[in-house]
């Protein structure tokens, strides 16, 4: 159990350390959008990498990396991989309501608790 914290914690300063290059390449390149386009780029990219690797794991019986490559690479690099891999998932066994309430409920949730957990910060702060 150690070893696989330590990979899943390997793989995602891996993935972290990723997700910031990209972010400041695409800086530097394009300039200040106001629009963010790197993170935008890493979520589809991550995506695509979690699709990949999914399927390529369990056609090479290579799950046993799932862990580092999954939970700790593409889990520092974009947590939307793993929210993407959970909804194609229940579309797959057919659970379409399922999905639809999961996506709508993940997002939605998840910035109503961001824009929360700023409110609270404020307060705290004032």
């Amino acid at each position: 159990m150690l070893i696989t914290v330590l990979n899943v914690a390997l793989g995602g300063a891996i993935g972290a350390s990723c997700r910031y290059l990209i972010g400041v390449g695409v800086l530097r390149a394009l300039g200040p959008t106001g629009f963010p386009v790197g993170v935008l780029g890493v979520n589809i990219l991550g995506s695509a990498l979690m699709g990949a690797f999914v399927v390529l794991a369990a056609h090479k019986g290579l799950t046993h990396l799932s862990p580092f490559v999954m939970t700790g690479v593409l889990g520092g690099f974009t947590t939307f991989s793993a929210f993407s891999l959970e909804a194609v998932t229940l579309f797959e066994r057919g659970a379409y309501g399922q999905a639809a309430l999961y996506i709508g409920l993940s997002a939605g949730l998840s910035i109503a608790a961001l824009a929360l957990g700023m409110m609270a910060a404020r307060g705290v702060l004032t």
